[in-house]
């Protein structure tokens, strides 16, 4: 990877391939019967549970049978076709099918209220919709605009119809529409979780795919292009990031299953043996709070915490170290360039033969085990959609697991920087993706553009104006670069909180470090216009019964374990310990544990696990309103001199 800082302070990774101007996303996939004919690209759960091999052949005939059926029933370049349906083998088919005939596709989140998909189908003239279950159609059904024209859902009718309608089109016909679709054509249309407004249709060329997919090849080798590599897909693909990773693997060479109900997860990695996951940080505190429940109290869970320990250690001594560039390697716009070394060029100190030595007893005695949930072959977790707590990633990278962060938005088509697996300072999202530039605005805020990011949103120009300055896309984050190039995310630049003494506060500081605690679902750090920071928690009801078990209490409910002393005991102690990490202006002073429950399906989480700041705050005002006594003072507080005295006018 070559990595250079231009002379206007931006960073600027080197594009090590380039696309050409007639390829898109089917044609990728023909690349891959045509470099490696008769090869295992898919691994599809049978009726009885088994994995039948499907090779890219069968899987891209299917796609034309699909295809020729959406042309039959009136399906026309350039129109969108909207899918809703979980992360599946189906899902991709029905995909790549609508752009093999010249269409756009619109994902839908399976979770997407009535309100919400009234206005997708509206905002982009949806005039096909493709659902998983006669229920989603119905939904569907009850919103319908005028543009749509036919509602189909697989588990009744969908195959039969379109079957029916491919009697009269041909394979050609097909070719011809995909022929036709060049890099610069638009390949979809994706809706925003609308974490801080409405939703807006975030439109991405094939080209915003494909150029940043072939830099993977020699980005990310091992889990892109080599025929060992095993993936299982889990999060939504209606998300960008699983959906950019879902090409990526599908155009390389490795084998790629769909796991499209989570509460068969485990025994779907069980039985696949995984080499790769790609997650979202909540996943992993799920994986380590059940880790550590298991363990209990007494003398196992005094072991469990000693091996945690190790591994994190294990994973400090093990990490890269950063040193700055030479002053010399600053470049202009021209052909100089600057490699970022391996980690074997930078070594680090490396961990001590007593360090050794306890992790293996440690690895014996806990770390095993822990590695056994995730399966026997997983080597690398690629973590997205929210940042991952320090704490955590150095945990699992002391498992012995490659873990690689990575930054991005839709509107960059998921990740615009990523870690290397031998370059991963702590609390980095790495370099930028190869054929990107970032820059940090003058008020923090991370500058973007390259290959990889949008041209705009879809009937809103306005808005699209406002994101972009002189061809650099609003990132909205709050951002540092170093000297190496490594960035890291310091806040969301609209959730940033400034206190009533003036303090900036990023929650993200806080909230992830109280994320791990096992008691904890939710944590959302408030302090707006307020004399202090302050909390609300709400209690993980999944993990709340092996909680008191450990501690010789009760059962009871999370409603009932809020008001037990221990509780609060055991949240105070984590909130100290998450202080720690900032200053006192900018630590919690109190919490409240609230009675609620934040999902995705009652709309208080996004797809990607993210939790929507403004509605909770909003919903939620009396509980903040609690914890300072009562609602910010509609009086303006006054201007105070020196010494605390009032100016006089």
């Amino acid at each position: 990877m070559t990595v250079r800082r231009l002379a206007d302070g931006s960073w600027e990774s080197i594009a090590t391939r380039e696309a050409t101007e007639d390829m898109n996303l089917p044609k990728m996939l023909h690349q891959r019967v045509a470099s490696h004919p008769g090869q295992v690209a898919i691994e599809r759960r049978s009726n009885v549970g088994a994995w039948r091999p499907v090779t890219m052949e069968t899987f891209l005939g299917e796609a034309d049978s699909i295809a020729r059926g959406l042309i039959g029933i009136g399906l026309e370049p350039g129109n969108h076709l909207a899918i809703l349906a979980p992360t599946s083998y189906e899902w991709a088919l029905i995909d790549v099918a609508a752009l093999s005939c010249g269409a756009i596709t619109v994902p839908i989140y399976e979770t997407d209220s009535a309100s919400q998909i009234a206005h997708i189908l509206a905002d982009a003239d949806v005039r096909i919709v493709i659902t998983a279950t006669t229920q989603q159609a119905e939904l569907v059904e009850s919103v319908r605009t005028e543009g749509v024209r036919h509602i189909l859902s697989l588990d009744r009718g969908a195959e039969r119809v379109l079957t029916g309608a491919a009697q009269g089109v041909s394979i050609e016909q097909v070719r011809e529409r995909t022929d036709a679709v060049t890099l610069r054509d638009e390949a979809t249309v994706i809706y925003t979780s609308g974490t801080t407004g409405m939703p807006k249709g975030v439109v991405l060329t094939h080209g915003n795919f494909i150029s940043p997919m072939l830099q993977a090849y020699d980005f990310l080798p091992l889990l892109i292009n080599d025929p060992k590599s095993r993936s299982l897909l889990f999060l939504p693909v209606a998300h960008v990031l699983a959906r950019f990773v879902m090409y990526c693997l599908l155009a390389g060479q490795g084998v790629t299953a769909f796991s499209p109900d989570t509460r068969n997860l485990v025994n779907d990695i069980a039985t696949f043996k995984p080499t790769m996951l790609l997650v979202v940080p909540r996943v992993m505190e799920k994986v380590y709070n059940a880790a550590a429940a298991k363990a209990g109290g007494g003398m196992k869970g005094r072991m469990f915490a000693w091996a945690a320990k190790q591994a994190r250690a294990l994973s400090k001594a093990s990490a890269y170290v950063d040193s700055p560039l030479p002053e010399s390697a600053v470049a202009g716009p021209g052909p100089d360039t600057t490699p970022i070394p391996d980690a074997s060029a930078m070594p680090s100190p490396g961990p001590s033969t007593a360090l050794k030595l306890r992790g293996r007893v440690a690895d014996a005695l806990v770390l095993s085990k822990v590695r056994a949930i995730l399966g026997p072959n997983l080597h690398t977790i690629i973590s997205g959609g929210a940042p991952l707590a320090l704490d955590l990633a150095n945990f699992y990278r002391g498992l012995g697991i490659t873990l690689l962060q990575g930054y991005g938005l839709s509107e960059t088509t998921g990740p615009i920087s990523v870690e290397t697996p031998q370059d991963f300072p702590p609390d980095s999202v790495g370099f930028p993706w190869p054929g990107n530039r970032m820059k940090i605005a003058p008020d923090g805020e991370l500058l973007v553009q390259g290959i990889s990011v949008s041209k705009g949103y879809h009937n809103l120009p306005e808005a699209t104006a406002e994101a972009y300055v002189d061809g650099w896309f609003k990132t909205g984050d709050l951002a540092s670069i170093d000297d190496r190039g490594h960035l890291r995310i310091t806040g969301r630049k609209k959730e940033l909180i400034v206190t009533a003494g003036g303090k900036n506060v990023s929650p993200e500081v806080l909230e992830d470090s109280l994320a791990t605690h096992p008691l904890i679902a939710n944590v959302i750090v408030v302090g707006d216009q307020r004399p202090y920071v302050g909390a609300l928690f709400t209690l993980d009801a999944d993990m709340l019964p092996d909680w008191l078990a450990q501690h010789g209490l009760p059962q009871c409910s999370p409603t009932e374990a809020a008001e037990l002393p221990a509780v609060r005991e055991s949240l105070e102690k984590a909130v100290e310990r998450a202080n720690k990490a900032v200053s006192r202006a900018e630590s919690i002073r109190k919490f409240r544990i609230i009675d609620a429950t934040f999902t995705i399906a009652n709309g208080y989480v996004t797809p990607s696990m993210k939790l929507r700041r403004r509605k909770v705050l909003t919903d939620y005002a009396h509980e903040v309103d609690a914890l300072y006594g009562g609602p910010v003072s509609a009086e303006p507080t006054k201007k105070r001199g020196l010494f605390g005295r009032g100016k006089k006018n």
